[in-house]
This record gives structure tokens, C-alpha cells and sequence, in this order.
């Protein structure tokens, strides 16, 4: 059964509001962070999983081509748009991430091979829920990696958008008791207005005022700081700088979509610290 406050951290706040690598994240690697603004770290989930030995790819190791002689990369060759694109002499770039070539080479990129979970578990939803915990093999951690940061270092001046989830649910990273913001839209945030005219808020507040469980009364009061917030700063008065394009599909909450919202809470100075984004 899903209880009120499981549907409030991990739903309800999102409910509320409905190829290759994109230009911008080469500009965005090499921007310079902005004077007094805390800096936030964005992690992005590749949740489908990804093909490590061919995304870096180990050309100057034969056994890799022994062992893959049908979907191997090319070694590197000027002659061969479709080859590895040289990153040290042994391991090269999938020729697809040819725009994160220059940011590796500006200092501004680190790649680490052959990295993963100690774990030997062959399911890929337990390997996945690990990776969001940071407890490999143990299933009774209830909390995620990110929220235990967050939450370890607590600041007095704390926003509910220290830590935020562009989706319609929190990822297991962000589950905790640090506060934590899933939202779909940056421009749909908020509550709406009933049938009956009555303030669908006002309901709420209404029923959570009387609420004599300390959690759910104080999630539900981060959900009202975090509308009253967003609706202040209006984070969606912040366009992209010229020259910055999040790709051909960004209105329909894709991958670009939710990086330009990240960027957006980014300007408006709601007090990120930690954003999640899928792909």
C-alpha cells in the first residue's frame, strides 16, 4: 500500500505539474561557474545501460578484437569517420561523443574504465538499485547516496530544491530525509484549482494541519515552501544564452528538455545543490 507520505517525496510533488551528444554540454563543461553561486553536481543515469568497451574503446588491445570481431570500433584513422577518436594512444572515444572530445582535452573530462560495482549480481534492477544506494549487495539500505550527502551536510539555509529530480518520480539516489524536489515541468509546478473552484492547496493544508504525524506534516509543508519558491523566483523567465541549443526534441520533457530545466533552477538561485536527470 503506498502511504501519504511515500506518494508526497516520491509522486506527488511530480504529479503536480506535468544520437549524438547535444552542443550544449561542451559549452556547459567549459563555462566558468558563476561568482558566489554554490557549485551543483548533475548526475545522468543511463538507465538502459551502456556498452563501456565500445563507448571507450581499448583499440590498442588486440583480445578486444579477438573477442569482438563483429561490433568492434575501428581503431583511430583520419581515413575512417566511424573509428575511435584517440584519447591517450591505447583507449579512444566512440566517434558518436566526437563533442566531448575537446573538453577531454581541456582537462575538463575524466573517464574512468573498468569501474563498477564489487557486487556479482546479473540483474540489472539490482544492480541499478545499488548503484542509486551506494550499498552493493545490501538490500536494507533504505536511503540513496545523493541524499545521504545532502543530508550529512545540512545548511540552516536550506531550500526544498537542495536536491532535485526532473521526472514524475524520486530516483532511489535522492530518497532520504534531506529535502528533495521531483518535478516534471519547471512551468507546471504547482497546484491546480478543482471543479468545485476550492484551492486544491487548501485542501491539502486543511488536511495536513491537523496531522499528528511529525513526517507527513513536514513533507507536506516542503511541498508548499517549494510551489511558494518556484512561483518567487519563476525560473522560467531564464532562456539559454544565444548559441546554446538542448536539441531538435526539447519540449517534450527529453533528455535536452530536462538539462535546460536543471540550467533554469541553476539561474534562478533556488538553492540546487544536486539534480538527477534519466536517460
Amino acid at each position: 500500500m503506498v502511504t501519504r507520505r511515500i506518494f508526497l517525496k516520491d509522486g506527488g510533488l511530480a504529479v503536480l505539474g506535468m544520437g549524438t551528444v547535444p552542443s550544449f554540454l561542451f559549452r556547459t563543461a567549459m563555462a566558468a561557474s558563476p561568482t558566489g553561486r554554490k557549485k551543483v553536481l548533475v548526475t545522468i543515469f543511463q538507465r538502459g545501460g551502456a556498452d563501456g568497451l565500445n563507448i571507450v574503446v581499448p583499440f590498442a588491445e588486440k583480445d578486444y578484437y579477438t573477442h569482438r570481431p563483429s561490433i568492434a570500433i575501428a581503431a583511430p584513422s583520419q581515413k575512417d569517420q566511424a573509428s575511435a577518436l584517440d584519447l591517450d594512444g591505447f583507449f579512444g572515444l566512440h566517434p558518436a561523443l566526437r563533442p566531448l572530445l575537446p573538453i577531454y582535452k581541456e582537462g575538463h573530462l575524466a573517464i574512468f574504465p573498468a569501474a563498477g560495482s564489487p557486487d556479482p549480481s546479473r540483474s540489472h534492477f539490482d544492480a541499478q538499485d545499488y548503484m542509486e544506494s551506494g550499498a552493493p549487495g545490501n538490500k536494507l539500505v533504505g536511503d540513496g547516496w545523493l541524499n545521504r550527502y545532502l543530508d550529512a551536510n545540512r545548511d540552516p539555509e536550506e531550500t526544498a530544491f537542495r536536491g532535485l529530480a526532473v521526472g514524475e518520480t524520486m530516483p532511489r539516489s535522492l530518497k532520504g530525509t534531506a529535502p528533495a524536489v521531483a518535478l516534471k515541468s519547471v512551468e507546471g509546478f504547482g497546484l491546480d484549482v478543482n471543479k468545485n473552484n476550492r484551492s486544491t492547496r487548501s485542501i491539502y493544508e486543511s488536511l495536513y494541519s491537523n496531522e499528528t504525524n511529525s513526517l507527513l506534516s513536514g513533507t507536506a509543508q516542503e511541498m508548499f515552501e517549494a510551489i511558494d519558491l518556484l512561483k518567487k523566483e519563476n525560473p522560467g523567465q531564464y532562456q539559454p544564452a544565444d548559441g546554446i541549443n538542448y536539441g531538435p526534441d526539447n519540449q517534450n520533457y527529453s533528455f535536452g528538455a530536462s538539462l535546460r530545466q536543471v540550467a533554469q533552477l541553476i539561474k534562478a538561485d533556488v538553492g540546487l545543490e544536486v539534480a538527477c536527470v534519466d536517460i
